[in-house]
């Protein structure tokens, strides 16, 4: 195995997940601490259909953030195969501030609509940390995988704002873009990266936003974010 992909003298690819659907409230609309949430049966499926749709790729690394969701969704879409799961920390999700301090309408302002005030100087994602900080965060420790050796396929199974960042790093949109690139539940991107002597030269989206069970989002008309936080509080 080469670091590279067939055909090409520097390309890597990168299968880019969301883990599956959780649930971050209760039944009773408390919220549950995102640190330690599994999926729900929903997300079970939803990781189930995409190990079915990516069995016959042949990954030569599997990268999650040592969070419960990521890595459950990531053994799934192994089902078994013989590679070892990695944890990558500094790919975790943006951490937020102290939410039970937040009514419902703030809740709203900060989860739904915060990351389209991503770019303002100093915007932080919901009172806690700081979006330019989280960018630097999560791009240099995905950097620092495309520029380790031997490999040319990855599977890395990340979070909502995660791949939004590491999406925007890829377009050079930064965090101006992260309103733009939805991502469901359990949803696939694809991405690939030329790399000569070490250093990024190029940086491709071969797909977006994939959801096996749902190819042309039918009835699926609320962003990840309203699902959250206005589906999940009902």
């Amino acid at each position: 195995m080469t670091d590279f992909l067939p055909g090409t003298d520097g390309r890597k690819r990168v299968y880019l997940m969301r883990h599956g659907e959780v649930s971050y409230f209760d039944g009773d609309g408390r919220g549950r601490n995102p640190d330690e949430v599994t999926l729900t049966d929903a997300g079970q499926a939803q990781a189930r259909a995409m190990a079915e749709l990516l069995a016959e790729i042949p990954f030569h690394r599997a990268v999650h953030t040592g969070l419960p969701r990521s890595r459950q969704t990531l053994e799934l879409v192994l089902n078994g195969r013989a590679v070892e799961p990695e944890e990558h920390a500094g790919l975790r999700e943006l951490r937020p501030g102290r939410l039970v301090q937040l009514t419902p309408e703030a809740l709203d302002a900060e989860f739904v609509y915060g990351l389209e005030r991503a770019a303002e100087p100093g915007a932080r994602f919901a009172g806690g940390e700081a979006y330019g900080e989280a960018e630097a965060r999560m791009t240099g420790a995905f950097q620092a995988i495309l520029a380790s050796p031997g490999w040319s396929r990855l599977l890395l199974v990340a979070h909502d704002g995660t791949n939004r960042m590491l999406l925007g790093w890829v377009t050079g949109g930064g965090l101006a873009s992260l309103g733009a690139f939805e991502q469901d539940p359990g949803c696939l991107n694809i991405v690939d990266v030329d790399i000569v002597g070490g250093r990024v030269v190029r940086k491709l989206i071969k797909a977006l936003n994939l959801t096996p069970a749902n190819l042309v989002k039918r009835g699926n008309y609320m962003t990840s974010l309203e699902q959250i936080f206005r589906l999940g509080r009902s």
